[in-house]
C-alpha cells in the first residue's frame, strides 16, 4: 500500500448543521471542567460504544458526568444532537480535493462518532466512493487520543507511521492523536485563528504540503 492519508470526519470534511455541538452538550449538562478534560470524557462516554439509542448513549454521559437524566435534559441533547446531523453541509472542497487525491494516495477515514449520527451524514453526501477503509470510534471501542487507536488502525492497513499523514481540524483530538502515534499531522484551520505548524485553511492546499 502507497502513501495513506488519514481524515478526520466533522470539521474536516463535513461542517456540523450547528456550532460546536460537544460544546453545546457540555453546557446543556452544566459541566464546569476544562474542555480538553470535558471532551475526552464526554467522547468516551458516547463514542466508544453503539447504543441502541440517542437517549441510551446520552444517558451515559449524564452518568459519566454525575448528572440527572431527567426527560427534559435527554430530549434536548438529542434535539441538538439530531438537529446538527440534519443540517450538516458538505465543504465546498471536499469532494474535489478527495478525487483528486484518491489518484496518488489510500485514503482512510477515522473518526470519533457515535454510531447514528455520521453514518447518515456519509450516506447523504455519498462520501464511501473516496475512502478504501473507514473507522469509526463506536466501533472500535476506543477515542482517536487512546493510545490503541491509531496503532490498531496502521496494523489494519499493514503500513507504518512513516507512511501516514493526519489531516484533521482539532489539536486536542487530531493533532495529538497524530503525535501520539508518530504520525505527521497536519491541522485544517478553515477560520486561521489558530498557531499551529503545519496547517492549512483550506483542503486544496493540502496536496502542496505532502
Amino acid at each position: 500500500m502507497g502513501k495513506v492519508i488519514l481524515f478526520d470526519f466533522w470539521g474536516t470534511l463535513v461542517e456540523n448543521g450547528i456550532p460546536s455541538p460537544i460544546k453545546q452538550v457540555k453546557n446543556v449538562l452544566g459541566v464546569y471542567l476544562p474542555f480538553s478534560e470535558y471532551v475526552k470524557r464526554m467522547e468516551s462516554a458516547m463514542m466508544t460504544k453503539n447504543f441502541p439509542s440517542l437517549k441510551e448513549a446520552f444517558i451515559a454521559v449524564c452518568e459519566e458526568f454525575k448528572v440527572e437524566p431527567t426527560g427534559f435534559i435527554i430530549d434536548k441533547l438529542i434535539g441538538l444532537w439530531n438537529k446538527s446531523w440534519m443540517l450538516a453541509s458538505i465543504y465546498e472542497d471536499t469532494e474535489e480535493v478527495l478525487a483528486d487525491l484518491q489518484k496518488d494516495y489510500t485514503l482512510v477515514l477515522v473518526s470519533n462518532t457515535d454510531s447514528f449520527s455520521i453514518k447518515n451524514v456519509f450516506k447523504k453526501f455519498s462520501l464511501g466512493k473516496y475512502f478504501t477503509k473507514i473507522y469509526f470510534s463506536c466501533e472500535l471501542g476506543n477515542i482517536k487520543t487512546d493510545k490503541e487507536f491509531i496503532p490498531t488502525i496502521m496494523k489494519d492497513l499493514d503500513v507504518e507511521a512513516k507512511d501516514c499523514v493526519f489531516v484533521g481540524d482539532s489539536i486536542l483530538s487530531d493533532m495529538v492523536a497524530a503525535n501520539n502515534a508518530g504520525i505527521r499531522g497536519i491541522l485544517i484551520d478553515r477560520k486561521n485563528c489558530r498557531e499551529y505548524e503545519p496547517k492549512i485553511i483550506s483542503l486544496q492546499e493540502l496536496k502542496n504540503i505532502l
